[in-house]
């Protein structure tokens, strides 16, 4: 059958998607990347934020048009709004003709077969050990890299987020599968290896008895054909000596580290939920700058959380100036349903969320500029991921640059670059983001 996938969400999500094409290729299924003649379109869902809950709800409603005089023959919904609004789906929308759980993904195959018989389905499982048995993912990012999901869930329950309540307690996959599923991928042509899970830094807890992402990043190291590994979604209170350590020991660990902090305001972070105070962060960045001079640092904040009066934006700002982090991403509070923060007192206003939230992208901008403008001179490696069209140019991205989230180098050059390649560049010119270079001899 012709198969429809649509990935919707975080990377995380991106590596279930692919876990599934890769079953339904294993099935003997087409993936195809035309809706109007599919005979099956599977969605995989988000809901971490609002946003996203309405663009998972409209793309359903969007593909479930199809069915009406075409070829489609049924929809499946998997993912987190799958997961979360089961009973809503199956009442509210009609169209939907299967229903899968975040833990029952590897019943695709099987779904899809009882749609195409004219019947209704669904499964909710509980947890199951991390990788699905037996499964080779259909790689969607272009071959040359690839997330790893190291782990599921999270237990840190912090007050605005649902992801505990979807994705349930954190689990661990076990260290020599995913040794294993990185050699694979590494044999399939994946250079850069980039570590996910709800928090990367916990990985291990729960199978080993202490955190044992030091260790992951030791045998990750030692497999031929990768040659960056970047690590996502580091929690700053689990930020240790330890992890310091194996980034520093180990060539192919990028000096790049993800470490949201959502705020820096110690009222707001307490109301949070979070572990970490305005001193923490402070300390703990310093640590990462002192043991690793070269490291970029990317964080994420929260705008407009309940309680977060102007005074607290003003010290959030002030922060950020202070710090400089090198890339910085910015949220609206999402409100979600079943959170403590959900009947927290102090609901801001949305424009005033939003106004908040582009004055920091504003400051971040000017502070992402002034970063940049130390880097012409310097040479780097970059990763190339394609052609400019027309242009005797190519787009790479740096260690650090994180896929689909920070800035690219813009190489000029006569010579042909191969995608997944990469070349030593010397800098020659800075954007607020992005980078000009050239070959360095």
């Amino acid at each position: 059958m012709k198969i429809l996938f649509i990935s919707l969400g975080c990377d995380k999500n991106l590596v279930d998607s692919e876990y599934m094409l890769g079953m339904l290729a294993e099935a003997g299924h087409t993936i195809t990347d035309d809706e109007k003649t599919a005979d099956i379109i599977v969605i995989n869902t988000c809901c971490f934020i609002g946003d996203a809950k309405e663009e998972s709800i409209q793309t359903i409603l969007e593909m479930a048009s199809y069915k009406e005089g075409g070829s489609l023959k049924g929809l499946i919904v998997t993912g987190c709004l799958a997961q979360r609004y089961r009973d809503e789906i199956e009442t509210e929308l009609p169209e939907v003709d299967a229903v899968l759980g975040v833990h029952s993904y590897d019943s695709i195959v099987c779904a899809i077969q009882q749609v195409a018989e004219g019947k209704r389905y669904r499964k909710f499982d509980e947890p199951k050990e991390l990788p699905p048995k037996g499964t080779k993912r259909l790689v969607t990012t272009g071959g040359h890299y690839a997330f790893l999901k190291i782990a599921e869930g999270c237990e840190k329950h912090c007050t605005y987020c649902a992801i505990p309540q979807i994705r349930g307690k954190y689990q661990s996959a076990p260290l020599e599968k995913l040794v294993c599923e990185a050699k694979e991928l590494a044999a399939g042509g994946v250079k850069e290896l980039i570590l996910v899970a709800q928090e990367t830094t916990c990985y291990g807890v729960d199978l080993y008895g202490k955190k044992s992402l030091d260790r992951l990043l030791d045998e990750l190291n030692q497999i031929p054909g990768l040659a960056w590994i970047r690590i996502l979604y580091c929690y700053p209170e689990e930020i240790d000596d330890a992890l310091i350590d194996a980034i520093l020991r180990n060539e192919k660990v990028c000096h790049y580290l993800d470490l949201p902090i959502q705020h820096s305001v110690d009222d707001v972070l307490k109301r949070m939920g979070r572990k970490t105070g305005r001193d923490d962060i402070i300390r703990i960045v310093n640590r990462l700058r002192e043991r690793i001079p070269d490291i970029c640092i990317r964080t994420t904040l929260i705008s407009g959380f309940p309680g977060e009066t102007e005074q607290m934006h003003k010290e959030l700002m002030e922060f950020v100036k202070e710090m400089a982090f090198d890339r910085l991403g910015v949220f609206t509070y999402s409100p979600e349903e079943g959170t403590p923060a959900e009947a927290f007192d102090g609901q801001v206003e949305e424009e005033t969320k939003l106004a908040r939230k582009e004055e920091i992208l504003a400051l971040q901008q000017k502070i992402s500029f002034d970063i940049n403008e130390t880097l012409p001179g310097r040479e780097l490696t970059a990763f190339i991921e394609g052609k400019v069209a027309d242009e005797d140019a190519y787009v790479g991205r740096t260690y650090r640059d994180a896929p689909g989230v920070d800035g690219y180098v813009f190489i000029r050059t006569n010579e042909i670059l191969e995608t997944g390649k990469f070349v030593n560049v010397e800098i020659t010119g800075a954007y607020e983001y992005d980078l000009t270079g050239e070959i360095a001899e």
